[in-house]
């Protein structure tokens, strides 16, 4: 990726936040590498080189700023790039693809050589898939530094090192001292049951419209979205933890606080928050792009910061898509609520007290309450997730995804869409044929079918969910039953 050395100066000097992310600086004098927003003096021009990523700085041999702290940065999981598959292949590392594996089963997993996927890293990202690996364990454990009171052993098993000895010598490696004298300068926040971790986004947010978005759909017993944020019951590797997300608007950041039994799963579920709500958003880029568009340049005018909510759990977005079909979102939450109910493991919260049943509890549920085609549906989509726990996986590409999803029982193109769009993160889902997208077009002169919608979104690829979600959003429209229940 080359960087216009002119521009990343001039961002460096207005500490121009929405370049955060986008690219680091390395500052030959100091041996660190800095945010765009990085509060420390500008260094000199010519002390400074450019990377386009964290990776490509550290592996050129510069440390993480103490000030600015990359690690908090907004993360590059949505890459901006021309290469579709350094995306998908960032967002499989970020959910733990190359922790204990090797490259080539990651380039297995997205159908290219293990030279061809480090060509292309190295050509978009400036430096090889294990180092970016590497360098996310890194900025994990510097960050659990930093904003927990954990211990170094527990940190090392969080960030996934193999070994307490072999975090301390990467981290004296890097930052020329051991770990805990990094943290013998902070005031240590208070132990508790809980870790709450910043996670940044590049503004603007439109958070009310996420928490919208999200209160109409919270799964009774399960979610709840209250005048301080998100909360929610988790499962991942078969234990089970509590989520709370509130926005610090003024710092550009989430403030999650997670619990969980095991500290193992702590790096996925950081990424499940991240991709939950969008944060790897480059609302700047998606505006532009919209806006060549005379009829959503408007739209995206009124809503920069309109995100597409994603969900914790793959599979439960899935129950959900299919519930929601041809009934209203109040109707398909509460029948979602009431599977959770008959179905969902107790847990013991204040305002919280069901877990979503897994798979294996819904392939042999019997679901009343609906037609018994749609619990047919559900049924056979649980036993194919726990049959293959890739079923949702990230790897393919949109059509694979989509044709993947539309040979199970009860889901067709809308509703394989729309689990791209929220589950899979698909950037470019479509529901073309959502009565609510065909409405929003109507411009007086009719609507459009389904196809010619399909057309006409040609020109706002490769961001055609977030038209979707600016389209759903026009005051003028109303989403469909589908999409309001989805």
């Amino acid at each position: 990726m080359l960087l216009d050395p002119l521009v990343c100066r001039q961002a460096i000097l207005a500490r121009d936040v929405r370049f955060d992310g986008r690219f680091f600086t390395g500052v030959l004098t100091t041996g660190v590498y800095c945010r765009p927003i990085c509060p420390a003096r500008p260094p000199k021009a010519e002390n400074c080189r450019y990377y386009p990523s964290a990776a490509a700085a550290q592996s050129a041999g510069f440390r993480p700023c103490l000030r600015c702290r990359p690690e908090t940065a907004p993360g590059i999981g949505a890459w901006r790039g021309a290469s579709n598959t350094v995306s998908r292949a960032l967002a499989l590392i970020e959910a733990g693809a190359l922790d204990g594996a090797e490259v080539e089963a990651l380039a297995d997993r997205l159908g290219v050589g293990e030279r061809q996927l480090r060509r292309l890293f190295l050509k978009h990202l400036g430096a090889a898939p294990i180092a970016v690996a590497q360098t996310r364990r890194v900025l994990i454990a510097k960050q659990l530094i930093h904003e927990t009171n954990l211990g170094m052993a527990e940190i090392a098993q969080a960030a996934g090192f193999g070994s307490i000895r072999r975090f301390n010598e990467i981290m004296l490696a890097l930052f020329g001292r051991p770990p805990t004298e990094l943290r013998r300068s902070l005031a240590r926040p208070q132990r508790s049951a809980e870790l709450t971790l910043s996670l940044g986004y590049r503004p603007p947010f439109d958070w009310g419209a996420m928490m919208s978005f999200l209160a109409a759909r919270a799964i009774p017993g399960v979610e709840q979205v209250t005048a301080g944020g998100y909360r929610r019951s988790i499962e991942i590797d078969g234990e089970v933890g509590l989520l709370a997300i509130a926005n610090d608007a003024p710092r550009n950041r989430l403030l999650a606080s997670i619990r969980i039994p095991s500290l193992n799963a702590l790096p996925r579920v950081i990424s499940r928050v991240r991709v939950m709500f969008d944060l790897d958003a480059d609302p700047e880029a998606i505006a532009a792009a919209l806006s060549r568009d005379a009829r959503l340049a408007p739209l995206a005018r009124r809503r920069p910061g309109l995100r597409v909510p994603g969900a914790w759990d793959p599979f439960e977005l899935a129950v959900r898509a299919i519930l929601g079909q041809q009934v209203t979102v109040a109707a398909a939450t509460r029948l979602a609520g009431q599977i959770a109910e008959r179905w969902g493991a107790a847990f013991e919260d204040e305002t919280l007290s069901r877990v979503f049943p897994r798979p294996t509890v819904l392939a042999a549920a019997q679901i009343s309450g609906m037609p018994q085609a749609r619990a047919r549906a559900i049924n056979a989509l649980a036993a194919a997730s726990h049959a293959d726990p890739n079923l949702f996986a990230r790897g393919a590409d949109l059509e694979r995804s989509i044709a993947a999803l539309k040979a199970l029982p009860g889901i067709g193109e809308w509703t394989a869409h729309y689990i791209a769009m929220r589950a899979l993160r698909e950037s470019d889902a479509f529901p073309a044929a959502d009565i609510g997208l065909l409405r929003a077009m109507d411009d007086g002169g009719g609507r459009p079918d389904p196809a010619q919608l399909l057309a006409m979104s040609a020109a706002w690829r490769p961001w055609r969910a977030y038209a979707a979600m600016h389209l759903w959003a026009r005051p003028t429209a109303k989403e469909s039953s589908d999409a309001l229940a989805a």
